[in-house]
C-alpha cells in the first residue's frame, strides 16, 4: 500500500477551535492542529500521532500540536468521536488496516465514509513464527499439519478481525483450507504473544517484524514467511509467494481529516503531510520503527481505501466474523 508537494515554506492553514477550517496567509503554519489516537499510549496508532506531531512542528509545518488518545473497540470509539464532534474540529486522526476490521466486527456506527481519506504513511509486513524447536521448519510444514488436521494448529494473534486474523485467513483461503476450521487464538501482542508461541502455548504467531526482530536474530524464534511481495533489503525470510502461496498484507498506518472538507482545505493538509514524509527526520523515526515508506497521497489513498474495504470484509466475511 503505499503516496504532493508543496512550495517549500509556503504551506498555510488553520485549524480553527471551531467546526471548519480555512485556509490562512501563505506564510503562517498550521495552528492548534489536534491528532486523535484512538488506542491507548504506545501502540501504532499512538506512534504515528506522535511522530507527526514531532516533526510537523520542528518544520514549522504546524504549531500547538496536541495528540489525544481515544482508545476502544479497535478504534472505533475515536472514529465515533472524531465524526461526531459538533463543537470544535477535531484537526487530524490516525487510521489503518485494524480500523477497517473493527468496524464491520463492532458493527460501528460511523464508518470512513464519513471522513476524508488524506493520506497512506507507513505499514509492517508481517511474519509468521514459531519457536526455534517448533518441528515446522518451512511454511509447507505448517500447511501440511493444517491440511491433516486443522485443530492441531493454533494461530496466535492480536485480537478476533485483527490485521493477524486477517493474515492467517488469506493463507489458509490460499492452501484452498477451510477458513471455519481456523483455532484462532486472541494471544495479545509483543510480549506476550512471543511468551504464548515460545512456551508452546500456540504453533504460530505474527505481528509487524519490528516486534520480533530481536527474537529472530537470537536464534529463539524462525520465521516461515512474510507477508511482503518480494524479500525485503536486509532481511532474510522468504515471502509467501516465493513459496507458491499467493498471499500479501501490509499492516498498514494512515491519517484521515474530517469528512467537510472543502477542496482547497484538504489540498493544503495533503501537501503539509507530503512535506512532512519528505523530511529526513520522519525518514529517520521511520527507519527506527521498521516503517516502511508506503506513502499515498489523498485521491490515490482514498481509492485505495475503497478496494480495501472491499477485500477485508470479503475476508472477515469467510471468517464467519461478519454477517
Amino acid at each position: 500500500m503505499s503516496l504532493g508537494t508543496p512550495a517549500k515554506g509556503m504551506l498555510a492553514v488553520a485549524v480553527l477551535a471551531a467546526a471548519a477550517l480555512f485556509a490562512a496567509p501563505a506564510s503562517a503554519e498550521i495552528k492548534n492542529l489536534e491528532i486523535i489516537a484512538p488506542a491507548n499510549a504506545g501502540g501504532g496508532y499512538d506512534q504515528h500521532a506522535r511522530a507527526m506531531q514531532q516533526v510537523l512542528q520542528d518544520h514549522k509545518l504546524a504549531s500547538s500540536v496536541q495528540v489525544v488518545n481515544i482508545p476502544g473497540a479497535g478504534g472505533t470509539i475515536g472514529l465515533s468521536q472524531f465524526v461526531t464532534a459538533k463543537k470544535r474540529n477535531p484537526g487530524l486522526m490516525i487510521s489503518g488496516l485494524g480500523m477497517i476490521g473493527a468496524i464491520l466486527i463492532n458493527k460501528s456506527p460511523v464508518s470512513l465514509d464519513q471522513v476524508t481519506p488524506l493520506a497512506r504513511l507507513t505499514g509492517e509486513y508481517q511474519p509468521i513464527v514459531v519457536a526455534a524447536d517448533s518441528p515446522l521448519k518451512t511454511l509447507d510444514d505448517l500447511v501440511k499439519k493444517f491440511k491433516a488436521d486443522p485443530g492441531s494448529v493454533s494461530w496466535g494473534g492480536f485480537a478476533v478481525g485483527s490485521p493477524d486474523h486477517i493474515l492467517y485467513g488469506l493463507l489458509v483461503k490460499a492452501i484452498g483450507g477451510d477458513v471455519s476450521k481456523m483455532n484462532y487464538i486472541a494471544a495479545g501482542a509483543g510480549g506476550e504473544m512471543m511468551a504464548s508461541v515460545l512456551g508452546g502455548h500456540i504453533t504460530v504467531a505474527t505481528g509487524g517484524y519490528n516486534e520480533m526482530a530481536s527474537q529472530l536474530q537470537a536464534g529463539k524464534l524462525r520465521a516461515l514467511a512474510i507477508s511482503s511481495p518480494q524479500r525485503l533489503p536486509g532481511i532474510d525470510v522468504p515471502t509467501f509467494k516465493e513459496q507458491g502461496v499467493d498471499v500479501e498484507l501490509v499492516n498498514w498506518r494512515a491519517v484521515m481529516a474530517p469528512g467537510n472538507l472543502k477542496a482547497s482545505e484538504k489540498q493544503v493538509l495533503d501537501d503539509a503531510v507530503g512535506a512532512m514524509v519528505r523530511t529526513d527526520e520522519w525518514k529517520r523515526i521511520a527507519a527506527e520503527r521498521g516503517w516502511i515508506d508506503l506513502y499515498l497521497p489523498s485521491d490515490r489513498f482514498a481509492a485505495f481505501v475503497k478496494d480495501e474495504r472491499t477485500r477485508i470484509e470479503g475476508v472477515l466475511t469467510e471468517l464467519g466474523l461478519v454477517k
